[in-house]
C-alpha cells in the first residue's frame, strides 16, 4: 500500500480514538447518565426503624414506673417499745401508723404546758422538740385541742385550751370549765391509766402522773366507741389523726395517716387497744421519738411526753 493509501486510514483511526476519549470523558463528567447511580438508590440504614426504640414485651426493671404497687407488709400488732412504722389493714384498707409504745412501770407520762396557769388569749405556745428538750423525755406527741393564733375565729382567745389538763408541775388548767366537763379524759399513775368518758367523773386528785382531756373516745373497753357524726365534718375527712391509747401496762402515742376519725378508731381497735383517746390534729401534728417522726407542726400550748422513771 502506498503512502496516499495509508494516510486515510490512519486519519480513521485517530478520529476513532478521540472520539472514544471524548465518550468516556462526558459519562465520567455526567452522573446523571451514570448506570452506577441506580434509579433505586441503596437504603440508607439511618432509615430503617431502630430495634432499640421498640418496646420490648417485657420491660427491663429499670423502665419499671415508679408509681407501681410496692409490696405491703401489713402488721396488725402494736410494737412491744420503742418506734414502730407499719401498715395496719382495717376492712381491706391499709392505713400508715407511726406509733411509740412505752411501759407503764418504766415510763412515765407527762403533760407539759407552756403556761405555768389558766390563759384566756394571747397564751404562749412552743414546738413539741423544746417540750422534749426541757422535760427530759424521750418521746411525745402534740396535746389537746386549741385555738391557734391563725384562726380567725380565735381572735381574742389565741393559744388558749378549754380541756381539763394536769401539768407535772400538778396544776389543774380550766378546772372550772363545766363547758367540756363532759368530754372524754385520760389520766395516769404508775404502772396504770384509767380513761373517763366525761371529764367530771374525775376530780383533782394531784398523787396521778398526769390528766389530759380532749376528744373524742375512740375505744372503750377494747370496742370501738366511736361513729361518724355529721355535725362535725372535720371528723368524716381524711386526715393525720392523733391518739393516746393503752392496752394492759402498755402506753402508745402516735399517728393514723390519712383516716376519718371512724376510721382511726377501727385502726385502734385493730391493733387490739382497751383505750384510746384522740388528740389534736391537722397542723398541730407531730410526733417525736429521737427526732421528729411526723411533723414538726405549729406550736402548741401542751403536749403528752414520755420520760424514764
Amino acid at each position: 500500500m502506498n503512502k496516499n493509501g495509508f494516510a486515510p486510514i490512519v486519519i480513521i483511526l485517530a478520529i476513532a480514538a478521540m472520539g472514544s476519549v471524548i465518550f468516556l470523558f462526558s459519562k465520567s463528567s455526567n452522573p446523571a447518565s451514570s448506570p452506577m447511580i441506580a434509579a433505586t438508590p441503596t437504603p440508607k440504614r439511618s432509615l430503617a426503624p431502630s430495634p432499640i426504640s421498640t418496646p420490648s414485651a417485657s420491660p427491663s426493671p429499670i423502665l419499671k414506673p415508679a408509681n407501681s404497687p410496692q409490696p405491703i407488709v401489713v402488721n396488725n400488732t402494736p410494737p412491744g417499745s420503742g418506734y414502730s412504722y407499719q401498715t395496719v389493714t382495717v376492712e381491706g384498707i391499709n392505713f400508715p401508723v407511726a406509733i411509740v409504745a412505752a411501759d407503764l412501770n418504766s415510763t412515765k407520762v407527762i403533760v407539759d404546758t407552756a403556761s405555768d396557769a389558766d390563759c384566756k388569749n394571747e397564751c404562749p405556745v412552743l414546738p413539741l422538740a423544746e417540750y422534749i428538750s426541757r422535760s427530759g423525755a424521750y418521746a411525745g406527741v402534740n396535746g389537746s385541742f386549741f385555738c391557734p393564733a391563725e384562726y380567725p375565729s380565735c381572735s381574742g382567745k389565741t393559744g388558749s385550751f378549754d380541756t381539763l389538763v394536769m401539768n407535772q408541775k400538778k396544776h389543774y388548767f380550766n378546772s372550772d370549765n363545766n363547758v367540756y366537763s363532759n368530754i372524754p379524759a385520760a389520766i395516769f399513775s404508775p404502772g396504770s391509766a384509767r380513761f373517763v368518758s366525761r371529764s367530771l367523773e374525775w376530780g383533782r386528785d394531784s398523787g396521778v402522773d398526769a390528766v389530759i382531756a380532749n376528744y373524742p373516745l375512740l375505744v372503750s373497753g377494747g370496742s370501738i366507741n366511736f361513729t361518724e357524726d355529721p355535725r362535725e365534718p372535720k371528723f368524716g375527712a381524711k386526715g393525720p389523726r392523733t391518739f393516746i391509747s393503752v392496752k394492759g401496762n402498755m402506753v402508745y402515742i402516735g399517728v393514723t395517716s390519712n383516716a376519718t376519725m371512724g376510721e382511726s378508731a377501727k385502726v385502734l381497735k385493730a391493733l387490739g387497744m382497751g383505750e384510746a383517746l384522740n388528740l389534736d390534729e391537722g397542723g398541730s401534728t407531730a410526733l417525736w421519738f429521737g427526732g421528729y417522726k411526723v411533723g414538726p407542726g405549729r406550736n402548741i400550748p401542751n403536749a403528752v411526753l414520755f420520760v424514764k422513771r
